[in-house]
């Protein structure tokens, strides 16, 4: 599932609709933000609000961008955002660029808590049903052969 913006505006307009659940459809696990984008808001403002929308907190963020910037400044970029890393533009070849796209949600996904198992509605805890293990199936017995008639 891909989502795409032409500038900030769009894409903090898109995280309001799905605060607001007026965004009915799946949500993303990853944002790929450039650090300056067309328009007023920036990419690490974008990956901030991210940061504290109640249905998005938790994706992956990479900012990129293409400009020469400082260390400083790629450091105060991925700080704002909160992101969990930054790639250089140009952006390494499809195969290595998906590697770190992975890694980087691999790693997003570790640090996040295990959602707790829910009972269900009126059901006390002590009525969920155990893990039994199952044993494993045999192979259906053909019938024996019944014996051939023996000629005389």
């Amino acid at each position: 599932m891909w989502r795409v913006f032409v500038n900030g505006e769009e894409a903090m307009a898109w995280i309001e609709d799905v605060d607001a659940l007026r965004f009915k459809g799946e949500l993303p696990e990853l944002a790929l933000i450039d650090v300056r984008l067309p328009g007023a808001l920036q990419g690490p403002a974008i990956g901030a609000r991210l940061r504290r929308s109640p249905r998005l907190k938790d994706i992956a963020i990479v900012i990129t961008s293409a400009y020469l910037l400082s260390v400083e400044e790629e450091q105060a970029a991925i700080r704002e955002a909160d992101a969990d890393a930054y790639v250089r533009k140009p952006l390494p070849r499809l195969n290595e660029f998906k590697l770190i796209l992975e890694k980087t949600l691999a790693e997003r996904r570790a640090r996040l808590p295990l959602p707790e198992a829910q009972p269900a509605a009126g059901t006390p805890e002590t009525a969920l049903p155990r893990k039994v293990p199952v044993k494993p199936r045999r192979p259906a017995r053909r019938p024996a052969a019944k014996p051939k008639p023996r000629s005389k």
